[in-house]
């Protein structure tokens, strides 16, 4: 909108200052080009008073002919039966015949009045012709018209400057009108921004302007509507998740007592329960994230901040839950008991526990398990990686997979719910942090998570 108004300003601008220059110009000059002209006639019949009455003086009484300021008069006579042709000009000597511009003087030998435009020592002048046939005199005047020039050259500086600022008032006023037509744009676009981050909550306020005020309606309508229909589907895999760990947990129990009892069956059954344990325990799996996704959409855990270092609890996490052979490569310095470990911070321990976990095993899962885990830091963030040497993610499916129930190529026939990386993404969002997958140096992938020191503080 501001270009537009500044173009067409600008453009409107142009055409206008070009038409009143042209007409300016074509007045100034054709003003000038009169009076100069009613002058010179003034001046031609003088000079043929003086040729008729006293023709041998002429030398002398052209200086007194009188001329447009900063003009220059010339005369020739015919030539007559016994006197060659004569040539006339005002003293100090700055014209002659053949400074004129060609084609006037050949016009004005014919015996015709006519005028032209010319420069002389690169100044503009106007030179009028005028013949007078009964005594055979052809009369020249030039004049400058520097003052017209200089009075128009101004006029162009003047409009070009006008222009520059009707060009610069248009664009304020596209910029101010544009702030008003777009504020309320802005405020549904920062709406749906926060609705889009999660903050369902969010409502526009009412406008005074009642086409403005049908877009609020329209959309808090719209806003209800999607927070509904989200609030409805939480609730949903809420009570499904629920409803499904008490038959779950039985069939477990039942399985178990199965398993116990293997050795009784034949060898098709125990194929038959080892397959039910292997199902009962991937739905069992899949049940407790489903009510983990739906604890963190209902925004139900907030991070319960504490200090710890990251080194020394990355180590046992991996211990714990049965990683401690992978190997673990720290960039960040631990503490030596006297000085402040660059690994300590303030975080959700549960939170890197339950990224950490559900990385090594995916790794184990779809990549043959993890070859290192590392973590390294700068000014601001840690990075916490894993790396695998698996088939890896192909580069079209490194945002998919952090959907949920979203299975890579390589993992399509393997085991798991479809939930692990869509936790951990969940869970690096609550940490104020986020992560995303690349290939590893080993050839697989690589997982990062990136999250801000001193979370709690963030």
């Amino acid at each position: 909108m501001v270009l537009f108004f500044g173009l067409a300003a600008m453009a409107a601008a142009i055409a206008l200052s070009v038409v009143t220059f042209a007409s300016t110009r074509s007045y100034l000059l054709g003003q000038r080009s009169e009076v100069a002209q009613r002058q010179a006639f003034n001046n031609a019949q003088l000079m043929r008073n003086i040729v008729e009455t006293d023709s041998s003086n002429i030398a002398d009484l052209i200086t007194q002919i009188r001329t447009e300021q900063g003009g220059y008069a010339v005369v020739q006579l015919d030539e007559r039966p016994g006197r060659a042709a004569l040539f006339y000009a005002q003293e100090p000597l700055r014209f002659t015949q053949s400074n004129l511009p060609d084609e006037l003087v050949e016009l004005t030998l014919k015996d015709k009045t006519g005028r032209q435009r010319f420069e002389f020592e690169n100044r503009p002048y106007e030179a009028i012709g005028v013949a007078v046939p009964s005594v055979g005199l052809h009369y020249f005047e030039a004049f400058p018209v520097t003052d017209v020039q200089n009075t128009l050259r101004t006029i162009q500086i003047t409009l070009l400057i006008g222009v520059i600022l009707i060009t610069l008032a248009a664009g304020v006023l596209g910029f101010s009108m544009s702030q008003n037509v777009l504020q309320p744009l802005t405020r549904v676009a920062l709406a749906a921004n926060k609705i889009a981050t999660g903050g369902l909550e969010t409502r526009l306020v009412h406008e005074d302007d009642s086409d403005l005020e049908r877009l609020v309606v329209s959309f808090n309508e719209m806003a209800n509507a999607v927070q509904q229909r989200i609030e409805r589907e939480q609730r949903f895999a809420s009570d499904v998740s629920h409803e499904l760990r008490s038959p779950v947990t039985a069939l477990s129990a039942a399985a178990d007592v199965l398993v116990s009892r293997r050795s009784e069956f034949s060898e098709r059954n125990q194929q038959a329960i080892d397959i039910m344990q292997k199902q009962i325990q991937r739905f069992d799996r899949t049940v407790l994230d489903l009510l983990e996704l739906s604890r963190l959409d209902a925004h139900v855990a907030e991070n319960e901040t504490e200090t710890v270092q990251l080194n020394d609890l990355i180590g046992r996490i991996m211990h714990r839950y049965g990683f401690g052979d992978v190997p673990f490569v720290s960039a960040v310095q631990s503490s030596d008991g006297e000085t402040q470990a660059d690994d300590e911070t303030r975080l959700d321990r549960r939170r890197v526990e339950r990224i950490l976990v559900n990385l090594l095993e995916n790794a184990r899962d779809h990549a043959g398990g993890a070859t290192r885990v590392t973590l390294n830091n700068d000014d601001i963030c840690f990075t916490l990686a894993v790396h695998d040497a698996g088939p890896g993610v192909p580069p079209n499916e490194r945002t998919q997979i952090f959907d949920r129930f979203a299975r890579g190529t390589a993992s399509r026939n393997s085991k798991g719910s479809g939930l692990g990386l869509a936790i951990v993404n969940e869970h690096a969002r609550a940490l104020h942090g986020a992560v995303h997958v690349e290939q590893s140096r080993e050839g697989g992938s690589s997982f990062v998570i990136t999250f801000p020191k001193n979370v709690g503080q963030a």
